[in-house]
């Protein structure tokens, strides 16, 4: 700036005032431009010191006393309700596999078709014996009718009737031997049609076209479970099975319409099933060597999303709390000097406050002191709370969502921009 006042000062042989005035404008212009922003900071924090920040805006629960259940998650499998193995119950070749791997087959369903020609001969056999035992019987009833007037007259004797009354059993004794065949021919001959023995879901197939499967071994064909409704399996201590039968007892815990015991079930990936399973007592026996018992839900399946086999989590309800207040917990800080939230007080000033929580129930913590119902906590927004004690702005908070930042003026974030230009 200095040089510039210096060169504006400097006379200049040859020139005219009229080309040193041309010369002269810029650099005056270009001064006074340099001075006006050197001010501008100083006007503008005189201006803003005097309005200030704009209130954060931060999320906010009301807490109040609610009826609690008190979960606890337990790990578990799943298993079908029903599951049934197809197997071959007569020898044979395989000729036709007449079901679709990981559909669903009505029972009675044919799913296999094993060589028949066999069967369809050992029954044509018993057939013919059948009726071949039926002619011998008539022949003998025959006879035995035309002697019985002759032994009446003594005209024959008592032994050679008996003879022939004898003859008619054993005719009547192989026609029922015949018939027996026939209905073993048959039966086999059905086997030899392999069909579904339940509904259900059937899996791969585990022979192919023009295997040898085998009654005596009894060659698995494959494996259909009903899914629809599923049993989840799980262990827990005999104390925890014992203080919940004690608190449905006592009408602690709320049981469901039919008294069982709510379930529900965690997948794998955080998400719970929309549909609750209920507890079943079918079958409690107390391991001896771990103190465990064995439960069982029964969980409905509709959308198929349980397999069996997969590991879940299930949340079983232990108690009822009649007043309790829940958290979401990112509104707690859990540190080694004890749990702390903060609340926003009736200036609007959000303050710290120490609470003592219990424990977790899904994404929420139970608290069991420290807040009063009605106080409003902070759940969401704290990064934008850049003066401690500040006040602040609430507003409701909904889980998944956020509180929406203010937007900037448009005037002040065009300003660099014009700046730059400049």
């Amino acid at each position: 700036m200095s040089s510039l006042r210096a060169f504006a000062h400097q006379p200049t042989p040859g020139v005219s005032l009229r080309r040193m005035a041309l010369v002269l404008t810029p650099l005056a212009l270009l001064l006074a431009a340099c001075g006006a922003k050197d001010a501008a900071p100083g006007a503008g924090g005189a201006g803003g010191g005097a309005g200030g920040p704009p209130p954060a805006t931060v999320g906010v629960v009301t807490v109040a006393n609610e009826a609690v259940a008190l979960q606890t998650e337990l790990p578990g499998r799943v298993s079908a309700v029903r599951v049934a193995q197809v197997r071959a119950r007569v020898n044979g070749v395989v000729q036709k596999r007449l079901f679709r791997e990981g559909s669903e087959v009505k029972a009675g369903q044919a799913l296999y078709q094993i060589d028949p020609a066999p069967y369809k001969a050992a029954l044509d056999s018993a057939q013919a014996s059948l009726a071949k035992g039926q002619a011998n019987l008539a022949q003998a009833a025959a006879q035995v009718e035309r002697y019985k007037p002759l032994v009446e007259a003594n005209a024959i004797s008592k032994q050679e009737f008996t003879t022939l009354v004898t003859a008619e059993k054993q005719a009547q004794a192989d026609v029922a031997t015949a018939k027996a065949a026939v209905q073993t021919a048959q039966i086999n001959l059905d086997y030899a049609a392999v069909s579904a023995p339940i509904s259900g879901r059937i899996g791969q197939a585990l022979v192919t076209e023009g295997a040898l499967v085998s009654a005596a071994e009894a060659t698995q064909l494959a494996v259909i479970q009903q899914t629809g409704t599923m049993y989840v399996n799980f262990t827990q201590s005999s104390t925890d099975v014992l203080r919940l039968r004690k608190a449905l007892a006592t009408k602690q815990l709320r049981a469901s319409g039919d008294g069982s015991v709510p379930v529900r079930v965690v997948l794998e990936d955080g998400t719970e099933l929309p549909k609750p399973g209920k507890l079943l007592f079918t079958d409690l026996t107390v391991d001896a060597t771990s103190g465990q018992i064995t439960l069982r839900a029964e969980v409905p399946n509709p959308d198929g999303l349980l397999l069996p086999g997969q590991y879940v989590r299930v949340r079983l309800s232990q108690a009822e709390l009649p007043a309790g207040m829940l958290l979401p917990q990112q509104a707690v800080t859990r540190t080694n000097q004890g749990d702390t939230v903060l609340v926003v007080g009736a200036d609007g000033k959000p303050g710290p406050r120490p609470v003592k929580i219990g424990n977790a129930q899904g994404n929420q913590w139970l608290v069991l002191s420290g807040l009063k119902p009605g106080e409003q906590v902070i759940v969401d927004g704290f990064q934008k709370m850049m003066v401690p004690g500040a006040p602040v702005k609430t507003v409701p908070w909904t889980p998944g969502g956020a509180s929406a930042a203010p937007a900037a003026p448009a005037s002040a974030a065009s300003a660099p921009a014009s700046a730059a230009s400049k």
